[in-house]
């Protein structure tokens, strides 16, 4: 008798557990999906153009508060089959070692380095490295997903400004940021080819894959809830058309995101009581942790005004490289990033200037999800806090001093000169603090909503099989169990914990 697995939501990791446990006839798989699904040949502009995020068509219109002083944002999540994976800058980031021995020290002797390092070369075809007898021992050769580096042909004159300037203050060359124990300057590994945005969609949703007899993909069908017979998942409640139906389960896997995967539990009366309460809904299981921390990227950036001829152009990729280093506050590898923009990304539009933008890897702060309604289509409250901890605060201002040391090199200045934030405010520290609560934002990683942890940590909402307290045949395998986040962009973290989580579940 099969089992019936019903996956909720169709990014990253969605996409990896639907094509994985479903290679198994032993088990019937439902994929449900809250956006478009979209024909190889039929994708939009948006969805093939890997050179910048698409941030209207495809998304679910989310807004958060960076900090208390602060306005509210966008925080762009992709809504299609793809999920974020299909609307991103294609950044294929992996972090540090210690960052995954650093959840196996949470009791999650699983998630190490080296079982992590197995399921990293799993999911790729490193078109670099994976058959270089030297590097190719980080790397995978014959995964579904293809990674590759642009050239120093291939980078535009600004990134090309970038990573000389950079190698001219004595930032070390990297050609490969995946391999352990690297820093300094280089291309970026990315999941292009040609330009077009390689999917977790394209990846693992493949022909072959779609054509299975046990698998189904529902797109365009909202889920209300989780349903359940006591504490025990038995199915979800889902919105198709303005009809509402039952899609029964002997398992549920929330994959839809580290915004809604909270959001569903809550609605599906799993989360912290008193919220709960507060938006009227009957308490299943109490799990504090729920929503109880928000983690991300703080970012800032400085802008910069190209000079009449010096052939930058906002039709070049939005990002090609990057330098990583570690701050002069931390004895931690890599955890600041500066990443040259070809063009200043603003939703719906995009300004004729170029950027040197800056990331914080391991902020000491974190924000927090805040419910208001049951309702399947209320918003959440997203409070980021980023930069309120002083500790990232003055993270961020050795970050910008360091950009701003970079916009200084020949190479920079050649082509483009400072427009915002002045430069006397970078070079005065008691100004900058106050500019740069102003200026930072997301770095559209958001994560850590519903941790996972050993048995006896407090911390944890789920165990590490992404299995929720409280309840059973509910599992959540998403960018919401990380409990640490990576020195890195997580999207190839996502990927892996759905390769891991997979091998899992089904053993």
């Amino acid at each position: 008798m099969q089992e019936k697995v019903v996956i909720v939501g169709a990014g990253s990791a969605g996409c990896v557990l639907a094509n994985r446990l479903s290679a198994s006839s032993e088990r019937s798989v439902v994929l449900v999906e809250a956006g478009p699904d979209y024909a190889p040949d039929e994708l939009p502009h948006d969805l093939l153009d890997g050179g910048r995020n698409s941030f209207t068509q495809h998304d679910w219109g989310y807004r958060h508060r960076p900090n208390a002083g602060q306005m509210k944002f966008p925080l762009p999540r992709g809504r299609v089959v793809g999920g974020s994976s299909a609307v991103n800058t294609c950044i294929a980031l992996r972090g540090q070692p210690e960052d995954y021995d650093a959840w196996a020290d949470r009791g999650l002797e699983e998630w190490d380095w080296e079982r992590c390092l197995e399921a990293f070369k799993r999911l790729e075809t490193d078109l670099d490295y994976g058959d270089d007898p030297e590097r190719g021992r980080w790397h995978g050769d014959s995964g579904p997903l293809p990674i590759r580096r642009h050239t120093e042909e291939e980078l535009s004159p600004w990134q090309t400004a970038f990573v000389e300037g950079c190698r001219r203050l004595g930032y070390e060359d990297c050609p490969d940021s995946n391999e352990p124990g690297t820093r300094g300057v280089g291309p970026h590994a990315m999941n292009k080819l040609d330009g077009r945005r390689i999917s977790a969609a394209d990846a693992w949703l493949t022909p072959p894959v779609r054509a299975r007899d046990n698998l189904s993909i529902l797109p365009e069908t909202l889920v209300h809830r989780v349903l359940f017979d006591k504490r025990k998942a038995t199915g979800i409640e889902v919105e198709h058309n303005g009809e509402v139906r039952t899609i029964e389960a002997d398992r549920v896997i929330l994959s839809a995101g580290a915004i809604n995967s909270p959001r569903i539990l809550m609605r599906s009366g799993v989360g912290p009581s008193r919220q709960l309460e507060h938006i009227g809904v009957e308490q299943v299981a109490a799990n504090e942790q729920i929503g109880a921390r928000l983690l991300d990227h703080p970012g800032a950036a400085i802008f910069l005004l190209p000079k009449f001829g010096s052939g930058t152009s906002r039709n070049h990729d939005l990002i090609q490289s990057v330098c990583r280093f570690s701050s002069s506050l931390s004895d931690l590898d890599n955890d600041v990033f500066m990443q040259p923009g070809a063009a200043v990304p603003i939703p719906r539009f995009s300004l004729p200037a170029v950027s040197i933008m800056i990331a914080l890897n391991k902020p000491h702060g974190s924000g927090e999800l805040k419910f208001e309604s049951a309702s399947p289509t209320a918003d959440p409250v997203i409070e980021s806090h980023l930069l309120e901890h002083p500790k990232d605060r003055e993270a961020a201002m050795d970050a910008l001093e360091r950009a701003l040391e970079v916009t200084q090199t020949p190479e920079c200045q050649e082509l483009a000169r400072i427009i915002w934030p002045p430069v006397w405010e970078l070079r005065d520290r008691d100004q900058l603090e106050q500019r740069v609560l102003k200026v930072c934002d997301s770095g559209y990683h958001p994560c850590g909503t519903v941790p996972m942890g050993g048995d006896d940590d407090p911390r944890a909402a789920c165990d590490g099989h992404g299995r929720v307290h409280g309840v059973e045949k509910l599992h959540v395998v998403d960018a919401s169990l990380i409990p640490e986040i990576p020195a890195a962009n997580i999207h190839l973290t996502v990927l892996m914990i759905g390769e891991r989580m997979s091998r899992l579940l089904a053993g």
